[in-house]
């Protein structure tokens, strides 16, 4: 597998801003789904610009969601240039005691190495079953 995205996913799974920090660039984005389990149960954004605010997100936001035994399964990782594929599947235990097992797609756009931009593709309606138990309307 790719070394960035090794690194990347590790330095977000650690919860440590420093490490989290360093796979990014100063003007990153994140774009995931509206309407994304995460943003949905933390009252949060599905963009996410700069740095600051997606460290934000991966050092205190997520584990307030995705409590403990965070796994990624990757599938498959895809590289053209400056642009990677990433397919994979997490699974968490959430606050809530329920189990979360969900496919994603990320691409990732990088630059000098770093990440600069990420669009995540969930199933939201799958997501946000095991986040809240429905899918609000």
């Amino acid at each position: 597998m790719n070394s960035i995205v090794e690194n990347a996913f590790q330095a977000f799974a650690s919860n440590d801003p420093d490490r989290i920090s360093a796979v990014l660039t100063e003007d990153a984005e994140w774009l995931s789904p509206p309407g994304n389990p995460s943003a949905v149960a933390l009252g949060g954004t599905h963009h996410m610009v700069g740095r600051e605010a997606i460290v934000r997100f991966f050092a205190e936001d997520f584990p307030r969601l995705y409590a403990r035994d965070v796994a990624v399964t990757f599938h498959g990782v895809y590289v053209d240039g400056e642009r990677m594929v990433v397919e994979a599947t997490m699974t968490a235990t959430l606050v809530n005691g329920h189990h979360y097992d969900n496919d994603f797609c990320f691409v990732f756009e990088l630059q000098d190495g770093l990440i600069h931009r990420a669009r995540e593709y969930v199933d939201t309606a799958r997501g946000l079953r095991m986040v809240l138990g429905e899918v609000p309307q």
